[in-house]
């Protein structure tokens, strides 16, 4: 049996924007991955200065005063919150 593997580049992310309906993640390689904001309630509900303030990390972002984590991996299955 043999096994597929894909290359997914680099997915780290390097910017986050917001749209009035989706969350836009930029990643190393240049893509741009939009998601609706509604998978995200405690984003989608998050004032203006809260989105703001967020972590950029290897694999993933953190808004820390939102107790929110978004993975890129996640990001790209098109996998919501839960």
């Amino acid at each position: 049996m043999s096994t597929l593997e894909i290359e997914v580049g680099d997915i780290r992310p390097v910017s986050v924007a917001f749209t009035a309906d989706e969350l836009v993640v930029t990643l190393a390689d240049g893509r741009k991955i939009a998601t609706p904001l509604a998978w995200y309630p405690r984003l989608r509900d998050a004032s203006p200065s809260e989105r703001a303030q967020f972590e950029l990390m290897a694999m993933g972002i953190h808004w820390p005063a939102l107790d929110e984590d978004l993975g890129i991996a996640g990001m790209l299955r098109g996998r919501p919150a839960a």
